[in-house]
């Protein structure tokens, strides 16, 4: 819609957003109606109407196969939009339109927003199969009838936001009418089944719905008083949530109004009970994993504990620099799992990671402080499995860059440490990372299918059989040092 305001109409930005919130609102007015909408704005020209938004009903048959979102109708080509937007009333037409062997009766309402017209809603019903309407279809469509009529004279859509549950209510869910005095005047059979699950035996038409949701649902499950009173009696546009001991459900008031009466609401009603037991479960289920990962973290960090304390009794220093690796890689899934304890989704901001990892590796280095670790672009955030693997990667990569790249010298000057870049970025799918250090190099004839390195080989098998990913080591292209580059795909 905004992008044929801005191409093809006159219309502002206070203009806009009173059809959004009328879009926000309409599927309510298509299921009341039994019909299609389809918005229209008026060209700048005044040679015809843009067909801006388009929906279809729950409750019956629709009127369009095809979607006529984007297309143009000429001035003169329905004589119904153009007597709609001149004369700013509702129009009905006397015999109605075939569409693909399908009787359609066509009707438009002016959208009217401070005394302009700035739309018109074109109401589409399917007439095939029309028979004699029951009482809930004779309910609906006066409700409708209502709204239609407050959408000509600018009382609909209510400025505000529509809903604050992203579950609200539809019109198949339960469906009210209320009084001005916020008596019942009819109750579907769904509304009927949601008040009876709440501890109703008899009807509710009669009852004052705010006396007989008060008496229903127990003073400390209430919403205030006045919310209360204010939706159930529909004097608001709004909703709210309610709850007895086992049953939860969620209110939804519109108001309907003349040009200067109160004529009474709709009250459209939804039974949330087993959504929100779900949603505790999924609660308790976020909360249960984010646990695992915090006892999973502080068990790797026991094993990581041990080995150092093995290592410190060891006289060989081939074993004690093995024992020391295997710290360092268990200490790298510990970061993963600690980061995953405190999220609430499953998966992590790799970006942190990466940080904590190069600090580790430079911190227990055989000389600490002679290589920094310096990261250019973002990880992302990225699923717990491959994060994972990729902390086990970028762990070997900077150790190995750590320890076999630079030669530990207690007397060397701060000023020129050495220096390890990781570089990153995403694209297409993939993911590139680029580590590249500025020490002595790879050895002459070094070759990567011939390495007997354990860091390389657990490099190689999670980059490529674990992550699907790709692996190259060579040299600096410009200025000494190694390069190694890592291609993994994520969706």
């Amino acid at each position: 819609m905004n992008e044929l305001v801005r191409s093809h109409t006159d219309l502002d930005e206070d203009d806009v957003a009173w059809l959004q919130l009328l879009q926000a609102d309409w599927q309510i007015i298509a299921d009341l109606s039994f019909a299609d909408l389809v918005l229209w704005l008026p060209d700048r020209t005044g040679a015809g109407f843009w067909a801006a938004g388009q929906m279809r009903p729950t409750t019956a048959p629709t009127a369009y196969v095809d979607d006529v979102l984007g297309t143009f109708l000429a001035a003169g080509e329905r004589p119904l939009l153009d007597r709609a937007h001149a004369e700013g009333r509702l129009i009905r037409e006397g015999d109605p339109e075939w569409r693909d062997d399908v009787p359609v009766r066509v009707e438009t309402i002016p959208v009217r927003r401070r005394g302009r017209v700035i739309a018109v809603v074109a109401r589409n019903t399917n007439l095939l199969g029309v028979r004699t309407p029951s009482r809930l279809e004779l309910a609906y469509l006066q409700s409708a009838a209502d709204l239609t009529r407050m959408i000509a004279q600018g009382h609909f859509p209510p400025p505000g936001q529509r809903s604050d549950h992203a579950d609200s209510p539809r019109v198949g869910d339960g469906f009210v009418r209320v009084d001005a005095a916020g008596r019942v005047v009819y109750a579907s059979p769904n509304a009927q089944s949601v008040f009876r699950r709440l501890g109703l035996s008899g009807d509710l038409a009669g009852h004052v719905l705010p006396d007989l949701t008060r008496s229903l649902v127990p003073p400390r499950r209430r919403v205030d008083e006045e919310t209360l009173s204010a939706v159930m009696g529909g004097r608001v546009h709004r909703d709210t949530e309610l709850a007895s001991d086992g049953v939860a459900l969620i209110a939804r008031s519109i108001p309907l109004r003349s040009e200067s009466e109160h004529l009474g609401a709709l009250v459209l009603v939804r039974d949330v009970t087993d959504l929100r037991r779900r949603d505790r479960e999924l609660i308790t289920k976020d909360a249960t994993i984010r646990e695992i990962h915090h006892r999973v973290k502080n068990n790797l960090q026991t094993v990581a504990a041990l080995l150092r304390l093995q290592a410190r009794r060891i006289d060989s220093e081939e074993a004690r620099a093995a024992l020391d690796e295997a710290v360092r890689r268990v200490g790298s899934i510990a970061i993963v799992h600690e980061t995953l304890s405190q999220a609430v989704e499953e998966d992590v901001d790799f970006d942190e990671i990466a940080d904590r990892l190069g600090s580790m590796v430079t911190e227990v280095s055989a000389a600490p402080g002679l290589v920094r670790v310096h990261r250019e672009g973002a990880f992302g955030r990225l699923p717990s499995e491959s994060a994972t693997a990729l902390s086990m990667v970028l762990t070997e990569v900077l150790q190995n860059a750590v320890e076999h790249g630079y030669d530990p010298d207690p007397e060397i000057d701060l000023a020129t440490t050495g220096r390890v870049t990781v570089t990153v970025r995403r694209d297409d799918g993939w993911l590139h990372l680029v580590v590249d250090d500025d020490g002595r190099g790879l050895p002459e004839a070094f070759d990567l299918d011939a390495s007997t390195s354990l860091g390389l080989s657990i490099v190689r098998t999670l980059v490529e059989s674990e992550l699907g990913g790709r692996l190259a080591l060579g040299p600096v292209p410009a200025g000494a040092g190694t390069r190694v580059e890592i291609d993994v795909p994520f969706d």
